[in-house]
């Protein structure tokens, strides 16, 4: 596996990390609301959401750390494709359903890490 993967599968791994950390934690703090844009009471009302959303993001994390730790290089790229298809997909319906900037924010990432392992660096 090359640096440059390794590099990016870690950046996306981490990035869902942080986003798990915002939406399990964070959500109802000034930070967490400034990030997303929410209005306190909103904060307040949608926080069992958030927390649910918070741990499928740690699941993608999880999936995207083992791809990394996994011992068999065949093994860990297949995982590697599945959880980054699948920050690609959760992007892409972001992106449609609530706001543009995850399509960049989290598509883009995972979209160049799949490229890179496509390309074998």
């Amino acid at each position: 596996m090359g640096t440059a993967i390794i590099v990016m599968v870690a950046l996306v791994a981490l990035e869902h990390s942080y986003f798990l950390v915002l939406e399990m934690f964070l959500w109802t703090t000034p930070k967490g609301r400034k990030t997303f844009g929410l209005s306190e009471q909103y904060a307040q009302d949608t926080k069992a959401l958030a927390a649910n959303q918070g741990l499928y993001n740690g699941f993608l994390a999880a999936g995207l750390l083992w791809s990394l730790l996994h011992p068999d290089p065949h093994v860990a790229q297949q995982l590697q494709y599945f959880f980054l298809g699948c920050v690609v997909v959760a992007a892409v319906f972001g992106a449609a359903t609530v706001k543009r900037t995850i399509l960049y924010i989290q598509g883009i990432p995972a979209v160049i890490a799949i490229a890179l392992i496509l390309i074998g660096t």
